[in-house]
């Protein structure tokens, strides 16, 4: 029998999901998790969620994919897409395809809850840099915005910018530009 779970934590890390878990456990949240697409559709059908927290990348899957899918199940679900490889593209695609929120790991706990707690009305907070990014970060955020329009499709996304698929590859498998602070 299944506990139904105020939060869903959906990621591949199975170490980071057991850890963040024990840590939102501690502040008051019934924690149930998933490590792909089907296993976390799955879970949500069995015990709709209150609070999602997605990974962008799930090993094959995508999680921007998932975003509609979970809605469906459980639509007053409030959803924050976590990702290592954050870019504005993505961070818009979520938003647009119903994330509440969107964070750049590393993430710790409080920031997570403050992401899944806070009211609809404070939205998303998107600056601005005084000065223009560095053009590998350009390059960086418009090739997330090609894969995003794919749908993670590499090769399709490749063929669109111009690149051959295992360049691309390259290029994903690297860490994006960090800002200048």
């Amino acid at each position: 029998m299944d506990i139904p779970a105020d939060l869903l934590l959906i990621d591949d890390d199975e170490v980071f999901v057991r850890v963040l878990a024990r840590a939102l456990t501690a502040r008051g949240f019934a924690v149930a998790s998933a490590h792909d697409a089907n296993a976390a559709l799955a879970q949500a059908r069995r015990a709709p969620p209150r609070y999602v927290m997605l990974d962008l990348k799930l090993g094959a899957d995508n999680g921007l994919i998932l975003i509609p899918q979970l809605l469906a199940i459980a639509p007053a679900a409030r959803i924050l897409l976590l990702t290592g490889y954050a870019s504005i593209a993505t961070a818009v695609e979520a938003i647009k395809r119903g994330a509440h929120h969107y964070l750049a790991k590393p993430v710790d706990a409080d920031a997570v809850v403050r992401a899944l707690t806070e009211a609809d009305t404070a939205g998303t907070e998107l600056t601005t840099p005084d000065a223009p990014p560095p053009l590998k970060r350009l390059e960086w955020e418009h090739i997330q915005r090609v894969l995003a329009e794919c749908e993670g499709n590499i090769s399709e996304a490749a063929r669109r910018l111009g690149l051959h698929r295992r360049t691309l590859q390259r290029k994903l498998a690297k860490r994006p530009v960090r800002e200048a602070e």
